[in-house]
């Protein structure tokens, strides 16, 4: 009798463009200031990519870093499954993008567009790939241009939103990596976090530019309690599929968008919770995709993941969508 296959996380990497936006920098563009962002939000600074840098390569360049620390060559990959929600171009994919940027002439890819909830829908994507033994190995990325898509006159929105990528290799193992993944969408409240144009319903005019139609839209205060309603309950079943309770978890990951969201969530999860939660939305902002991504490699590389850390990642976005996932590090 063959084993069972597994899927588990082998290397993580994550890039971050040079051009910082601070609070004081967005108080000559909007009416805002520096302690309403931080005091409502959490948010001290983001990063903004350059005119000439994309979705696409930022993705490349975390892979490349992701696919280092793992110790797998480009020529290796087998798949590659990118979460954006901002890619290139329409088509063709970001993921074919990456490719031929890496060099990976063996893998297939696509994109896969969940917003901020992406990166954990093709974590189990990829994972599933593996565990059915179809592939080995995947690469994923989770990478946002978000700075293309913010609306820089609206003080609601443009405060919130940074660019950057991270990526995971997955690789095929004789033990759990991946424990759990909890994921869920609910299309009735599509409205209350999207861009309204760009597709076939409001496909690019003179009205839809002018107005920013192509931009985030989002009802704030009706958002936080979704996500926070929706962030407890996917941390809770992904955590009990695991087989695990809250005082198990090494480490939490979560979606970097507001720290009202983190703590309001990891107070519901229990005393003491908030002490295991990494955080580094004061530098980077919402990110989407690319939030958890870039959070896991950094908490990896500050020593606070190790081999055999259990970390629940957990994220709610556009769609609306929602993930919990438990990974058990190698």
């Amino acid at each position: 009798m063959n084993p069972k296959i597994y899927a588990a996380i082998a290397g993580a990497g994550h890039y971050a463009p040079e051009k910082v936006l601070t609070n004081a920098d967005l108080e000559k563009m909007v009416d805002t200031s520096d302690e309403w962002i931080r005091t409502r939000t959490g948010i001290r600074e983001r990063r903004i990519a350059a005119e000439n840098e994309f979705t696409s390569g930022m993705g490349t360049a975390a892979a490349r870093r992701a696919l280092e620390s793992a110790g797998v060559a480009p020529e290796e990959v087998e798949a590659i499954y990118v979460a954006t929600c901002t890619p290139d171009m329409i088509f063709p994919s970001t993921a074919c993008l990456i490719q031929a940027s890496l060099g990976a002439k063996r893998a297939y890819g696509f994109d896969l567009s969940s917003a901020c909830a992406g990166f954990l829908m093709a974590l189990d994507t990829a994972a599933a790939a593996i565990e059915s033994g179809r592939i080995r190995n995947a690469l994923v990325v989770g990478a946002e241009k978000l700075s293309a898509v913010t609306d820089w006159t609206s003080r609601n929105t443009c405060v919130l939103f940074g660019d950057g990528a991270g990526a995971v290799v997955l690789k095929a193992s004789e033990r759990p990596g991946i424990r759990s993944s909890l994921l869920g969408v609910n299309g009735d409240l599509a409205d209350f976090l999207s861009i309204p144009a760009g597709g076939c319903k409001l496909p690019a005019s003179e009205e839809t530019i002018r107005d920013h139609l192509h931009c985030i839209h989002m009802s704030g205060r009706e958002t936080f309690k979704i996500a926070v309603n929706t962030m407890l309950q996917a941390a809770e079943e992904a955590i009990a599929r695991a087989g695990l309770t809250v005082a198990d978890i090494d480490c939490i990951v979560p979606h970097q968008a507001n720290m009202r969201i983190v703590e309001a969530v990891a107070k519901r999860l229990g005393e003491g919770v908030m002490e295991r939660v990494f955080l580094n939305l004061d530098r980077y902002g919402n990110t989407s995709a690319a939030s958890i991504p870039i959070a896991l490699s950094e908490a990896v590389a500050a020593g606070k993941i190790q081999s055999g850390s259990k970390i629940l990642m957990v994220a709610f976005g556009g769609g609306l969508s929602w993930g919990g996932t438990v990974v058990e590090w190698l």
